[in-house]
């Protein structure tokens, strides 16, 4: 395996880049971060939606996150491949493709996190801001979202990991993130897939288990503050 990072390792890093697109462990990280960002407005937007008290705006957006995220992703993929050429009218590539099915699929994951995340502060937050004069968009945007978001970053972490993880179904549409590059590598050696494979799973298992303890130690220090708030 070593002598497999020893001939490999730029090729595993960054792709055919910059000679060609990005690609390999760097593509992964910019995709995950990437979706995440762009899939954490959609969230607060269903979640806000979700929790409204009109009943045409509330239901419809149930439905659509119960839908998605009763759907594997391999089937949002699938759906963002053949469909986005077809209501955009032009050839969508497979970075684009990706991000736009992971965008979809975490916004509605998001959006319970985030939904949990308001519910979870003391309704009298809300109460105390109306009383001040604010109305309830200018209340959920300068009083509720940043307590829940705060609250909620350890969630957000979690989610960030599952997104690295979901990143690999890009394999199946030829983007060329890690496990990709993984595949070409093996290709190339034929005779060493064990070793190949083995440093795909722990690439992923030493980025995965460093965030998921980077959330642990982050919900700690949070409750901890929450306990001893004049020690923050």
């Amino acid at each position: 395996m070593w002598e497999i990072l020893q001939t490999y390792w730029l090729y595993y890093l960054i792709g055919q880049y910059p000679d060609g697109p990005l690609g390999g462990l760097s593509l992964t990280l910019a995709l995950a971060a990437l979706a995440l960002v762009l899939a954490l407005p959609v969230g607060i937007v269903l979640a806000l939606c979700r929790l409204s008290p009109y009943r045409l705006l509330r239901w419809p957006v149930t439905a659509v996150v119960y839908v998605v995220r009763g759907t594997p992703l391999l089937m949002v993929v699938f759906w963002a491949y053949f469909l986005l050429p077809t209501l955009t009218g032009h050839t969508t590539d497979q970075f684009n493709t990706m991000l736009a099915a992971l965008v979809i699929f975490d916004g509605a994951y998001l959006a319970e996190i985030i939904r949990a995340g308001i519910q979870g502060i003391p309704k009298g937050q809300m109460e105390s801001a109306r009383s001040l004069g604010f109305d309830y968009l200018r209340a959920m945007r300068l009083v509720i979202l940043p307590q829940a978001l705060r609250n909620m970053l350890p969630s957000l972490v979690n989610q960030f990991v599952s997104t690295i993880k979901e990143t690999s179904l890009g394999y199946i549409i030829s983007l060329g993130e890690v496990s990709f590059v993984a595949t070409q590598i093996n290709t190339q050696l034929l005779t060493r897939p064990a070793e190949v494979y083995l440093l795909l799973g722990l690439t992923y298992f030493v980025l995965c288990f460093s965030l998921s303890r980077f959330a642990f130690w982050l919900e700690r220090r949070l409750a901890a503050g929450a306990a001893h708030p004049g020690t923050r």
